[in-house]
């Protein structure tokens, strides 16, 4: 469908050009084109398809397995940290919560300026500095028995290093696959699951025999590792120079040219967009309760001759079901046309809700393995679908920003949940009401999402979609002004 005109006065569709501001040069368009051998670099890039590309796929998949392995298996730290807290025993858990909410919230928090830097200074050195923080942040936690401390040093350092190490993996994919991107997107999504299946397992068995201080000096190992790992991010797509004349502009006005380049508030203007993100932001608060709670709840529930020693498989059918779940929902969801897609989310939060009210239903192990299996598979679903449904409601030119500032606007709800689960603990004396409480957020949020498609419907000028025609727009309607993120104005051509 051809685009509208700007003269013609109508409110332009997302996925539709922008006016363009007058420069002194014509923009270079991008287009897709190999270069011969020894050639300069020039308009067009083609992917390598593989080859050293392989490595950085191997790079990605340790990142995102460690780093989540971690992350996601924080109930049993949990336990350890409550077993080494000698403090005031009603506000243990309540405290205890908050060293894993502020490291995952903080990784999404850190989400839209992690964007903006990858985006400035490319995948490699956002990745590698990301990766050094979360180093020292594990490693110093080990040199601490109090949670304040660990606020600071597994909450802030663990979690803001962790953002910036995790998002350029995987921007970075697309810098050296193309036609095979699906390919590469499944073998990380699919290897690091397997991989963090792992972590459970392994930091049960460290808890046990060398206690928490030396795990967290083991896990700073993974990062370690990993730091170096991210020195193999090499952008290989070619840069534009930026055509916007500078000369005779303060520097207020560069400032803040700088500043709509990278921080694009365009995504707010559509109102769907905004119902999507306030109905993700709403389930995220009881999303990460069950990924803390469970093994604690599983130690008081099940005591006596009922006692479960390996309640660290609970975390592994989360893990496995959630890297089964990223591979269906991707295949499913390309079948699914336009915005209908989201019903997977929709479906996905309202069982994730449904299931964290059948935690403290069930009477037996069991039953509470498959409410996991559940529940990994609900969150293979919903991380899976956001990229797409983004694209469909916002455009491909300003996907990358909104899901980074979704992702900001998940933080706040998601930090605060595990302490609030903790906090009812304290007050009840049991974990029942903290899991009623986590399966209520889920199933507001999907019914507000339930509702995106009918509200996307009925707005104006609604445009057919057609992203080819997208991408061989000119350069400076690429997102952040750059021609595709993770590519650092500065660095030269490899």
């Amino acid at each position: 469908m051809a685009l509208q005109s700007p003269e013609s006065g109508e409110e332009k569709g997302p996925w539709e050009a922008e006016e363009k501001e007058p420069v002194s040069s014509p923009e270079p368009e991008l287009t897709v084109s190999t270069r011969g051998p020894g050639s300069g670099p020039g308009p067009g890039f083609q992917p390598p398809e593989g080859g050293y590309g392989w490595l950085v796929v191997f790079a990605a998949t340790w990142c995102n397995g460690s780093i989540f392995g971690i992350q996601n298996s924080f109930g049993i730290i949990y336990t350890l940290l409550l077993e080494e807290e000698k403090g005031e025993k009603s506000q243990q858990e309540f405290k205890a919560a908050w060293v894993g909410a502020l490291a995952m919230g903080m990784i999404f928090l850190c989400s839209p300026i992690v964007s903006i830097f990858t985006d400035r200074m490319g995948c490699r050195i956002p990745a590698t500095a990301g990766a050094a923080v979360a180093f020292i942040g594990l490693l110093t936690s080990s040199f601490t028995n109090s949670l304040e401390a660990r606020f600071f040093t597994y909450g802030i350092l663990f979690g803001c290093g962790s953002s910036f190490a995790f998002q350029p993996s995987l921007v970075i994919l697309g810098h050296y696959f193309q036609r095979r991107l699906g390919l590469a997107n499944g073998v990380v999504a699919a290897a690091s699951s397997l991989f963090s299946m792992s972590f459970p397992f392994l930091m049960k068995m460290l808890g046990e025999k060398i206690k928490l201080a030396h795990t967290f000096q083991v896990l700073s190992i993974f990062m370690l590792i990993l730091m170096f790992l991210s020195l193999t991010y090499r952008p290989l797509l070619p840069t534009t120079p930026n055509s916007r004349a500078k000369l005779g502009r303060s520097v207020w006005q560069q400032c803040v040219g700088h500043l709509s380049n990278y921080c694009n508030m365009r995504v707010f203007y559509y109102r769907t967009y905004r119902i999507w993100a306030f109905g993700i932001a709403t389930a995220a608060l009881g999303y990460f309760i069950p990924y803390v709670h469970l093994m604690k709840y599983v130690d008081k529930q099940f005591t006596g001759e009922k006692k479960i020693e390996d309640t660290w498989v609970l975390l592994v059918c989360i893990g496995a079901t959630s890297g089964i779940g990223r591979l269906v929902s991707g295949r499913i969801s390309d079948s699914i046309p336009g915005l209908k897609k989201i019903y997977l989310q929709v479906i996905a939060f309202m069982l994730l809700g449904l299931m964290c009210v059948m935690i403290p239903l069930c009477k037996g192990f069991g039953g509470l393995i498959v409410v996991c299996l559940f529940l990994g598979l609900c969150d293979g679903f919903f991380t899976t679908i956001m990229a797409p449904v983004a694209f469909e409601l916002v455009g491909p030119m300003q996907a990358s920003q909104a899901i980074g500032y979704l992702l900001g606007m998940m933080a706040l709800p998601m930090t605060a949940g595990p302490p609030i689960a903790g906090l009812l603990h304290n007050c009840f004396e049991n974990y029942h009401v903290a899991f009623y409480f986590a399966g209520v957020p889920p199933m507001i949020g999907g019914i507000i999402l339930f509702f995106v498609p009918l509200f996307h419907r009925k707005m104006p000028n609604k445009q057919e979609r057609d992203s080819s025609k997208d991408k061989m727009l000119a350069s400076d309607t690429i997102m952040n002004g750059e021609l595709l993120p993770g590519v650092p104005a500065t660095e030269a051509h490899i």
